[in-house]
């Protein structure tokens, strides 16, 4: 059974950096898309980044476009999502969870993904 485990977020100033890592166990990773999404508080979980087992990415969220970037390494069994530029609405608890196709949704349906990880925490504040 495919896990996901969530790592690299933590409190950050407006304007600077992280790099969020998915690593994955259980199960091959490359039949595998996987999703980024994120939770603010009191707010729906949203669909942030696709990657598919190919690297082609898919974006959910106009926001984020030009500051963060998704990639994966099969090899080490790892997704990352980069983030730059980051602004206190990007605070979020941060997830990664795999689709059941190779290739990313067009809607990042939450029901559409399975193997949720437990989320890491990032806060944008200064």
């Amino acid at each position: 059974q495919l896990q996901l485990v969530e790592s690299g977020g933590g409190l950050v100033q407006p304007g600077g950096s992280l790099r969020l890592s998915c690593a994955a166990s259980g199960f091959t990773l490359d039949y595998y898309a996987i999703g980024w999404f994120r939770q603010a508080p009191g707010k729906e979980r949203e669909g942030v980044l696709c990657i598919s087992e190919s690297g082609e990415p898919t974006n959910y969220v106009d926001s984020v476009k030009g500051r963060f970037t998704i990639s994966r390494d099969n090899a080490k069994m790892t997704v990352y999502l980069q983030m730059n530029s980051l602004k206190p609405e990007d605070t979020a608890v941060y997830y990664c969870a795999a689709y059941g196709a190779s290739w990313c949704p067009g809607l990042a349906k939450e029901s559409y993904f399975s193997s949720w990880g437990q989320g890491t925490q990032v806060t944008v504040s200064s």
